[in-house]
C-alpha cells in the first residue's frame, strides 16, 4: 500500500510542478519575474525527480535497501538543486519588488549557497552508503537553513510593506517546508515514521509554486 500511495503522490507532484513551471515560462508574456519563477519550479521538480523516481522504483520492486546507491546519488543531486532553487527565489524577490543594489545581501546569499554546495560535495557525507553520518547531515543543512531564513525574512517584509496580497503567504510556505524537513534530517533514521513529514513538506513546495502561478495568471492578462 505504501508503494502505491507514495508513488502516485510523487508522480502527481513531479508532473504538477514541472508542468506549472513550463506553463509559466511560456505564458509569462515577457514578465521576467514569472519566467524566473517558472525555471525555479522546473529546477525543483527536475531535481527532486533524481531522488523520487529511484525511490518509487525501489518501493515497487525489491525494497529501499537494494537501491542504496541510486537513492544516495539522488539525494546528493537534490541537495544541490534545492540550493539553486532558493537562489532563484531570491532573484524572484529582487525582480518582483524591483530591488536595486544591496550587493552585500546578494554576496551573503551566494556565500551561503556556495558553502552549502561545498559541504554537500564532501566525501564525508557518504551519500552512496547505507550508513551516512548524521553529523554531516546537520553540517550541510546549517547554511541551507540560514539561506532559507534570509529568503523568509525578505518575502515577509517586502510583501507586508508593499501590501502584496498575491505573495503574502510566500514566507509561510518556506517556513513550513523547513519545519517539516528539519525533523526528517535529525530523526528519520532512528524513527522511520518521521520520514512521512516529507509529504507535507512537498505540499508546502507545491503551495510555493502555485503562489507564483496564480500571481502570473492575475497579473499577465
Amino acid at each position: 500500500m505504501q508503494a502505491i500511495v507514495e508513488t502516485l503522490f510523487d508522480a502527481v507532484y513531479l508532473i504538477s510542478v514541472i508542468t506549472i513551471g513550463v506553463k509559466m515560462i511560456l505564458g509569462c508574456k515577457g514578465e521576467s519575474q514569472f519566467r524566473l519563477f517558472g525555471w525555479m519550479a522546473v529546477v525543483l521538480g527536475a531535481g527532486d525527480s533524481f531522488h523520487l523516481i529511484p525511490r518509487a522504483v525501489a518501493l515497487c520492486t525489491t525494497g529501499l535497501e537494494n537501491y542504496t546507491v541510486p537513492l544516495g546519488l539522488g539525494k546528493w543531486i537534490t541537495s544541490v538543486t534545492m540550493t539553486v532553487f532558493y537562489v532563484l527565489l531570491y532573484y524572484v524577490w529582487r525582480q518582483r519588488y524591483k530591488v536595486q543594489g544591496q550587493n552585500g545581501l546578494t554576496a551573503a546569499v551566494y556565500a551561503l549557497a556556495a558553502v552549502r554546495v561545498a559541504l554537500c560535495m564532501m566525501p564525508q557525507n557518504q551519500w552512496l552508503s547505507a550508513e551516512a553520518p548524521l553529523s554531516w547531515g546537520i553540517w550541510r543543512n546549517i547554511p541551507f537553513a540560514l539561506l532559507g531564513i534570509v529568503v523568509i525574512v525578505l518575502f515577509y517584509r517586502s510583501a507586508k510593506e508593499k501590501e502584496d496580497t498575491a505573495f503574502r503567504w510566500m514566507w509561510l510556505t518556506i517556513v513550513l517546508s523547513f519545519g517539516f524537513y528539519i525533523p526528517v534530517v535529525l530523526w528519520a533514521d532512528a524513527i522511520p515514521m518521521i520520514g512521512m513529514l516529507m509529504i507535507p513538506k512537498t505540499c508546502a513546495y507545491v503551495w510555493t509554486v502555485l503562489i507564483g502561478y496564480f500571481a502570473m495568471k492575475k497579473e499577465c492578462k
